[in-house]
């Protein structure tokens, strides 16, 4: 890298790096326009305090202990901010920096911004989520003083960070909507990056049978696990599925997070336990062998305050492997999903938006030439609108233009037909729309 390449310095805090599949995506993004990239971020299992990877300098320190209630999320986010902010002067040590991107939750990382605002430092909000929202959606609007205090805190913690930034990056047209009226930030000062998946390398590959468990179809979700997720909406609906339609199933569950045990005590309480695959934490290997065996991708967030206005990954995911999908209606992700899934309204009691959800993904199993159909239209939709490549150009334009820079960013290769993957998955020739829907 030329010692005259521009250095960004991205922060991210709930996810290790390159676990954070849109973080990495947009390390890769800005190391090919040329710039020099470090990150900070939390360790995953068995990860080093400092490495390289494709180029990528990667700082990274032991995560806080799991949270618990007001006071440890405090704690949490107290250790995470003075870990971040030592280890930026690492990264200042080794080569100073010239813009520093801060991806949220939390909204703490404005001040350290500040500070080295003072060194000429330019901020970047990446805005993954709206944090006043997922306190909504957690735990409902606050009746009690305790709790409009919190909110009030996340709130004004919002608004700082918002006025803090030179650029704000939405993930979506709501997210940058929020950003004009509730922020004040103006039109030129944001841009919409999708969190569209890389469908170079999210790909369906031959299926691998040995995942159903000798069962006759395979459901799969793929996210995080917590309380705003409705994965418990999965098994509940693998309940109704199992024993009272009397269907062949086996639910592969791709994740974690704050729910997971939960979740594990709900599948043996509603005896699921054979019917139900926990993997923890899927890498891209395991992605892709799972979303390419299983018959229907399942997307069962419900309407919250948050959900509603969020783009889903794992949809866009699924599209990707040609998998159709079983989603509520939510705002964004019909927008996503388009004619790649079967909706279904989110505006009924619970049980009954359960047994309506179970009803789609069974309607979807009886008609494997209707998931043909949409996972051929999901693909495409895929490599068409939501693919990353279009989306990495808007991202790398906003460095551009704080920097100075033009970028010229390399063509992504030409899509082989066939072959097979880094792991020897033999590839399904996407190119071609009967072989796709023959998968």
């Amino acid at each position: 890298m030329s010692v005259s390449s521009p250095h960004v310095l991205i922060i991210v805090q709930n996810l290790p790096v390159p676990l954070d599949r849109r973080v990495w995506l947009e390390c890769r993004a800005l190391r090919d326009a040329g710039y020099e990239v470090s990150v900070i971020c939390p360790k995953g299992p068995g990860d080093p305090g400092y490495e390289v990877l494709d180029g990528v300098h990667l700082y990274k320190y032991r995560p806080a202990p799991p949270t618990s209630g007001v006071l440890s999320y405090l704690v949490e986010f107290g250790y995470c901010w003075l870990r971040t902010a030592w280890l930026s002067l690492r990264v200042a040590r080794r080569r100073r920096f010239d813009v520093l991107q801060a991806c949220n939750p939390p909204d703490t990382y404005w001040a350290l911004a500040l500070l080295w605002r003072l060194r000429g430092v330019h901020f970047v909000f990446d805005q993954h989520d709206l944090n006043p929202e997922v306190f909504l959606s957690r735990f409902g609007t606050p009746s009690g003083l305790a709790g409009r205090v919190q909110l009030a805190g996340v709130r004004w913690l919002e608004r700082r960070t918002y006025r803090t930034a030179r650029h704000v990056i939405s993930t979506n047209e709501s997210y940058r909507r929020i950003a004009h009226t509730r922020g004040g930030v103006p039109e030129g000062a944001t841009t919409v990056v999708r969190s569209g998946p890389d469908t170079t390398r999210m790909r369906p590959v031959r299926p691998v049978t040995e995942l159903r468990n000798g069962r006759a179809h395979l459901l799969a979700y793929l996210g995080i696990m917590g309380p705003q997720d409705g994965v418990d909406v999965v098994l509940r609906a693998a309940d109704i599925l199992v024993h009272e339609l009397g269907l062949d199933v086996q639910v592969a569950l791709l994740g974690f997070g704050d729910s997971y045990d939960d979740l594990v005590a709900l599948a043996s309480e509603l005896k699921l336990d054979d019917h139900v695959t926990f993997t923890g934490r899927a890498d891209l290997r395991m992605i892709a062998e799972y979303l390419s065996t299983a018959d229907v991708g399942l997307s069962p967030d419900p309407r919250n305050p948050l959900n509603d206005v969020s783009t889903m990954n794992k949809t866009m995911e699924y599209m990707a492997f040609a998998l159709p999908v079983v989603a509520f209606d939510l705002t964004e992700t019909v927008v996503s999903g388009g004619d790649a899934a079967l909706y279904v309204s989110a505006d009924e009691p619970l049980d009954d938006a359960v047994r309506r959800f179970a009803l789609a993904v069974a309607e979807l199993l009886a008609d494997p030439a209707r998931r043909a159909e949409m996972a051929l239209a999901g693909r495409r939709r895929a490599e068409r609108v939501l693919d990353w490549q279009p989306q990495r150009r808007a991202y790398v334009s906003v460095f551009d233009r704080i920097t100075g820079r033009l970028s010229e960013l390399p063509e992504p290769a030409a899509l082989p037909p066939g072959g097979a993957d880094e792991w020897g998955h033999e590839l399904v020739d996407v190119t071609d729309d009967d072989a796709v829907r023959a998968f």
